[in-house]
């Protein structure tokens, strides 16, 4: 198979889909890879080593697009992307369609296949093609707080660790799950007042275990989120329904009570955000504020530390990348449910559920496709 990989033109995305190990490994078992010049220039690898491994250099993504029969990318297809694919062609990457409808539109007017990597599951209903970037992003989470709650960027001029003789700032997890879950890492490890809320007894078992009295932890309800929001300096929304739009935990009026400076980073916003009041932004302009609260809303935050996240997407991405390969799309998906899961659109169909309930689609399922 010939399998391409572009240069991400979404506003400040410096990852690639492919590394060059990884076009080696393509390579290695017989494949043909295509690169776009310059597109793994984001984390420092160059078209010679694209070359040293055996990859072919195209000068255009337009020549990428029309020569390969998969497209392995990052971040979803962006307008321009989109009118570049064709029908039978298979799209590997990112695609968070359930709070995009114009994307999910030119996708199944395109007639491609696409493969999400947020909904390919592993055991136990996890989701390992997401997880690194969810450990990626939640950490990053912390970070981005902490610098926006400076003065300097429109913060409340909080230090979250505190200095002996000041409390350190408080900071509310929302979502216990990997993003959470390594949000509360890096805040306790600065050493912040940190609460996790969730809604599940056994995952709220397992935080407390772990962190012991290092960070506590509270049941998520309306009224727990408003109590706690009120509280808090630092607010991190961490939930996730799989395909689906986030649910609004945060409405505008919660903000009322907020501390004037206070900070709102929404991980979920690639699927709609989780505050009422967040929309997208970019690392140019990550911020802006809404009654008085610094809202940072980037849309793709790992993209911001590009080589640790690309190379740890790599690691679980590539092996179905090679069994798509192997096989094609429609046996590898038979011969693994998991796989078969990611799958989101086909030939103008709409195959995973909670992207039909929310836009509207007929739903067919991945096993009728399969059939």
């Amino acid at each position: 198979m010939r399998v391409g990989t572009v240069r991400e033109v979404k506003n400040h995305e410096y990852r690639v889909g492919l590394t060059p190990e990884s076009a080696r490994e393509l390579v290695a078992s017989g494949h043909e890879v295509w690169v776009e010049t310059g597109a793994g220039l984001g984390i420092g690898a160059t078209d010679r080593d694209y070359e040293t491994a055996g990859a072919v250099i195209k000068g255009a993504a337009a020549d990428v697009f029309a020569g390969c029969e998969m497209i392995v990318k990052v971040k979803e297809p962006q307008a321009a992307e989109r009118a570049m694919l064709r029908e039978g062609q298979i799209l590997y990457t990112y695609l968070h369609l359930a709070p995009d409808p114009e994307q999910t539109a030119d996708l199944v007017k395109s007639g491609v296949t696409a493969i999400a990597y947020e909904t390919v599951t592993g055991p136990g209903n996890t989701l390992p093609l997401l997880k690194p970037m969810s450990q990626v992003a939640g950490r990053m989470s912390i970070q981005a707080g902490a610098t926006a709650l400076e003065k300097a960027h429109g913060g409340r001029g909080v230090l979250l660790g505190g200095v002996p003789g000041v409390l350190p700032g408080r900071v509310l997890v929302i979502g216990g799950g990997v993003v959470g879950f390594n949000a509360a890492q890096m805040a306790v490890g600065l050493g912040a007042d940190v609460t996790i809320l969730d809604r599940d007894p056994e995952v709220l078992e397992r935080l407390g275990t772990h962190f012991e009295s290092r960070a506590k932890t509270r049941f998520s309800n309306r009224a727990n989120i408003e109590q706690m929001i009120c509280e808090a300096e630092l607010v991190i929304g961490a939930v996730l329904i799989p395909g689906a739009a986030a649910p609004k935990l945060v409405t505008r009026d919660m903000l009322k009570c907020m501390k004037p400076g206070a900070v709102l980073v929404d991980v979920a916003i690639d699927q709609g955000g989780c505050f009422e009041t967040s929309h997208a932004t970019t690392h140019a302009d990550p911020t802006y504020v809404v009654d008085g609260v610094v809202h940072y809303c980037v849309a793709n935050m790992p993209g911001g530390v590009a080589r640790t996240s690309t190379y740890a997407l790599n690691n679980v991405t590539l092996p179905h990348a090679l069994r798509i390969a192997d096989l094609g799309w429609k046996a590898a998906l038979k011969a693994n449910p998991h796989l078969a899961n990611g799958l989101n659109v086909h030939a103008g169909k709409v195959t995973y559920e909670a992207v039909a309930r929310e836009l509207g689609y007929a739903y067919v399922p991945v096993a009728e496709v399969l059939g």
